[in-house]
């Protein structure tokens, strides 16, 4: 029989949730409540008697000092006298981590071993003493901050209808399908037919894949093999899985295109005939070929390179930006616990040390006509929280990120996660970063069970965002079970039971072993054997759903008693699902009736190449000048309103819900500065702790510039990442990058998309951009990912829909080994009477600069970058910093030299005198360019009096001006043609840099 236990903090102590959630009731919804109190709850879907049930209340599930439980209702002792019940649990079907590892807890408590018939079901109570609310009120509560209808069920019961007996009553969302399991033949007489077939399956064919689609299954040769093992037309699984396999998500269709670029204004035409091998493949691979310290690129799931004599480090960078988009919790989490697991699949598999993260979304306070699938405040709650579950509660210090508000992303968020592991170089002789699956190996899937959550994943994120959106590809990650699975796979490697693994992420098992068999080349897989969440599910379900943390692994069958062994060890499920052949076929069986058949070669060849025309209208040309603004009055003003404004303002309320500290790796944290609240340049780890060699992170975006040019974005994003690298001590000559391009749609249609084709030459324009700085930085790029279509259609005024497409978005992260800890530094000047440096020439480079957003103004002059000048200033600051002379670096980026000015006051609680009138400039430069300014290639760097000879040796090959000293008092002071133009106190940019979130934290 089910019982429900019901759990919450004993009446007289604060209850936390409760005081959240009056707080968001008031501000998201102006609902004031008296009192809220929350409720526990686990319903018990079980075989244990009453005694059993009684040993794991009190000694699991309930802390005796804070907290009250029992099997029957609380809420009257919870919270006499509420108005309102809510009720919020899980759907069917959704992965509920918190009932796992309840069941998981009462095994090893009880050692009782439950049947796959038997689930533990969490939800929550809300109890709120309201007498005002009414249920128009409560309902919105329940709607818009408890719950989401795609994952979630929620019920409000008035205090009038409250059954003081029966409360909330027991509610089993145990799924249960009644559906036979069956493999379907489609036919596909005509394109049409296909096509048709697509928009009914949510394939999101390409119509230029149908007609190959169509020739290979009507191909004389194919159908003759096909009928020997009962094929003809082919099956729902085929389809399914070419679909997934040919998504732009993953195979990269678009940037893999051939591109027709003209310059409408010049006249000037290029040809660009595949983007990818010309601008990223190709530098790439020259420059891993001329550095000894890149390992692996462009081939495995992350990047490889080396960390020091005895270890590489691995890194990849992901987005989940259409699922987020639609449910931000259950999006985040998945796409931080996905991308780590790419690290974990990459070589022989990695360890992993750091997460990173970057969040673009709509204003917080957005109060405009469009309706948003998720309102962008609480749709940034959920993402935070998302990704500090699946960092903090899998034990991965999550390292650094960043935050981006534009009314453009109400479309579509963004969501960029990334991962970093380390790896020796070599086990058991052998280079880590090989791996191969050859003919004989078992197939064996490890770690969750596949249910139909995950299907359709990146079909729909090959798509923009509507109404008709398919839900079943939001999942909930686990984190508590990959974790497992990682330290399980780890041993295993070291025991050299891994000759080659791999994650299921998009595609699930439709890409893992799809991949996987191109090099046997050639599978066997018996869907059937697959572990299930639930039964019902078609086998083109469990092909391609996406359920989360599951990982693919090839073992040669003598080694498969060990890695059992090891699986029960760890408390992993594995299961021995095919095997790999030599063939070249992919063969997927369920049971006795075959449901798949294709050449492994089959999704590699034949295809049309996607082809854009790509139109590019030049700035001046689009109307954009630079805007007629004198110089201001109130420097002091306008600098607090830049401290104060959303993109540059404080992202501690973020910062201090991460875990750094985890694994005991960080060097320079998150934050820096006397009071440990300044953001610093990079974050730095020391990932392998007997190792004298850190690991330098950074990350960068820059939309604002791609208004006037996205190759000056692009640029300028590279050129600040690696001044970030090289300020905490970085070497300059070891700098790996990761490049994530989220696009909107640049597929033409006269209705639907017109501006599509200049949409690609933004896209051709930044890619050119990336090549050209990778080259001239000498930046291999170690992983990337494209994340397209980052375009919404949403609910407008008179029950009109608008398209909102997001704007052009590369996030580019850059890492560096720190092989002199000696030389690691942080950004606040350290002791009074050090000069203050800056180094590279200022110019009138305002355009897209955090100035003009503050007058709605984009201007035309974008930061454009020198990257000789910029290699000579890495090099030099590098030596300076091994040498022991820079007692400070900063990065002058948004906001331009007065906002590091203030970042360096604000982090050292010193103060700073300086003259504008001293730096190096190019051309005519007004005060106000000097101070906001934001062009590329400059640092400040604070040096002691005795050592400033010494480093300005160094400066033979830079621009320089010692323009200031540091000062005891707290006060910011800056001069300009022999008047003092700027003079703030550290309180008072302290106040207004915290001011918008503050009280977050």
């Amino acid at each position: 029989m089910a019982k429900r236990l019901e759990i919450g903090l004993k009446p007289q102590l604060n209850d936390p949730a409760g005081s959240g959630l009056y707080a968001k009731a008031r501000a998201y919804l102006g609902l004031a409540l008296e009192q809220v109190r929350v409720l526990r709850v686990l319903t018990f879907d079980t075989k244990l008697d009453d005694t059993e049930l009684e040993r794991v209340r009190s000694e699991i599930f309930t802390n005796p000092v804070t907290e009250m439980s029992s099997f029957e209702p609380l809420a009257d002792k919870a919270l006499p006298g509420f108005d309102w019940a809510l009720w919020v649990g899980y759907k069917p079907g959704v992965k509920d981590n918190e009932g796992a590892t309840a069941i998981e807890a009462m095994a090893d408590a009880l050692g009782h071993r439950f049947g796959e018939d038997e689930a533990v079901y969490s939800s929550r109570l809300y109890l709120i003493k309201a007498p005002k609310l009414t249920r128009e009120g409560a309902e919105a509560i329940s709607r818009e901050l408890l719950a989401n209808d795609l994952i979630q069920l929620w019920r409000v019961i008035p205090a009038e209808d409250w059954d003081p007996d029966q409360g909330i009553g027991v509610v089993i969302p145990r799924v249960e399908l009644a559906h036979t399991p069956s493999v379907k033949s489609l036919a596909i007489g005509s394109d049409v037919e296909l096509l048709a077939l697509s928009a009914q399956r949510d394939l999101f064919l390409n119509p230029a894949d149908v007609p190959v689609i169509r020739a290979y299954f009507n191909d004389p040769e194919v159908r003759a093999q096909r009928q020997k093992v009962g094929l003809g037309d082919p099956t729902d699984v085929e389809l399914e899985y070419v679909s997934q396999a040919r998504s732009d998500h993953c195979n990269h269709n678009t940037f893999g295109g051939r591109f027709h670029y003209q310059d409408l204004v010049s006249g000037e035409r290029k040809v660009v005939a595949n983007l990818f091998k010309e601008t990223i493949k190709e530098p790439t691979e020259k420059l891993a070929a001329a550095k000894d310290w890149v390992v692996s690129v462009l081939w495995d799931n992350a990047g490889v390179a080396k960390l020091d004599d005895t270890h590489n480090y691995v890194i990849t960078g992901e987005t989940h930006n259409s699922p987020s988009n639609m449910e931000a919790y259950g999006g985040a989490i998945t796409g931080i616990v996905g991308v780590y697991r790419d690290p974990m699949g990459t070589g022989k598999g990695s360890k992993l040390v750091a997460g990173l993260w970057g969040y673009c979304v709509a204003p917080r306070d957005y109060d405009g006509e469009l309706t948003p699938a998720l309102h962008p405040r609480r749709l940034l709650d959920g993402i935070i929280e998302g990704v500090r579950d699946g960092g903090n509660k899998s034990g991965i210090p999550t390292a650094s990120g960043l935050l981006h508000f534009d009314p453009q992303y109400l479309g579509k968020c963004l969501v960029f996660v990334s991962a970093v592991g380390v790896i020796p170089a070599e086990i058991n002789g052998e280079p880590t970063e090989d791996k191969t699956t050859e003919p004989g190996q078992l197939v064996i899937m490890c770690g969750g069970r596949v249910g139909a959550d995950g299907i359709h994943g990146v079909t729909a994120s090959s798509a923009g965002y509507s109404e008709n959106t398919p839900a079943g590809h939001v999942q909930i990650g686990d984190p508590y079970t990959q974790k497992k699975m990682h330290d399980f796979l780890l041993e295993a490697r070291d025991a050299g039971l891994v000759p080659y693994l791999t994650d299921n992420g998009g595609g699930g098992l439709s890409s893992s072993v799809g991949e996987s068999a191109r090099f046997s080349p050639g599978a066997e897989v018996d869907l059937k054997k697959v572990p299930l969440k639930y039964e019902g599910l078609d086998p083109w379900q469990i092909w391609v759903s996406e359920s989360q943390e599951r990982m693919t692994v090839a073992v040669e069958p003598d080694d498969e008693a060990a890695f059992m062994d090891l699986a029960d060890k760890h408390q992993v499920e594995a299961t021995v699902i095919g095997r790999f052949t030599g063939d070249g076929k992919l063969r997927l069986d369920h049971g006795d009736e075959v449901c798949c058949y294709v050449d492994v070669e089959f999704l590699e060849e034949g295809f049309p190449q996607w082809e854009f025309e790509a139109l590019w209208t030049p700035p001046e040309a689009r109307g954009l000048s630079e805007p007629v603004i004198s110089p201001p009055k109130d420097f002091n003003g306008l600098v607090l309103d830049l401290l104060d404004s959303p993109n540059l303002c404080s992202r501690e309320w973020i910062n201090r819900q991460y875990d750094h500290e985890v694994q005991g790796t960080s060097l320079l944290k998150p934050f820096c500065g006397r009071g440990q609240d300044t953001p610093a340049e990079a974050s730095v780890i020391l990932p392998v702790l007997t190792s004298p060699v850190g690991l330098a992170m950074a990350q960068v975006i820059a939309p604002e510039y791609g208004i006037i040019d996205t190759k000056a974005m692009v640029q300028a994003s590279i050129d600040e990442a690696y001044r970030r690298l090289v300020a905490v001590g970085g070497d300059p000559e070891q700098v790996g990058g990761v490049d994530n391009f989220c696009w909107p749609s640049i597929i033409y249609h006269p209705v639907n998309n017109p501006d599509g084709r200049y949409k690609a030459a933004q896209l051709v324009r930044a890619c050119w951009g990336l090549k050209e700085a990778c080259e001239a930085l000498e930046i291999p790029l170690l992983s990337g990912k494209d994340s397209m279509y980052v375009d919404g259609t949403l609910a407008a005024r008179y029950g009109a829909s608008q398209r909102v497409s997001g704007p052009c978005t590369m996030m580019f992260t850059a890492t560096a080994p720190v092989p002199d800890l000696g030389a690691l530094q942080s950004l606040e000047p350290k002791l009074a009477g050090d000069y203050v440096y800056c180094l590279g020439v200022t110019s009138n480079e305002l355009g897209g600069s955090a100035l003009y957003g503050l007058w709605d103004q984009v201007g035309l002059n974008a930061p454009l970058a020198d990257f000789a000048a910029t290699r000579a200033l890495g090099a030099a600051v590098h030596q300076g910093l091994k040498g022991g002379m820079v007692a400070s670096a900063a990065v002058v980026s948004r906001g331009g030299l007065a906002i590091t000015l203030a970042r360096m006051v604000l982090a050292s609680r010193l103060g700073l005198e300086v003259d504008l009138d001293c730096l190096e400039v190019g051309g005519q430069v007004s005060g106000m360019q000097r101070l906001f300014s934001e062009s590329q290639g400059r640092m400040l760097v604070t040096v002691p009096s005795k050592r400033c000879n010494e480093f300005e040796d160094l400066l033979e090959d830079v621009p320089w001006a010692r323009m200031g000293r540091v000062v005891r008092g707290r006060e910011l002071t800056v001069g300009y043609e022999g008047r003092q133009v700027l003079e703030l106190g550290e309180t008072q940019m302290r106040r207004a840099w915290q001011r918008r979130f503050g009280r977050m934290v």
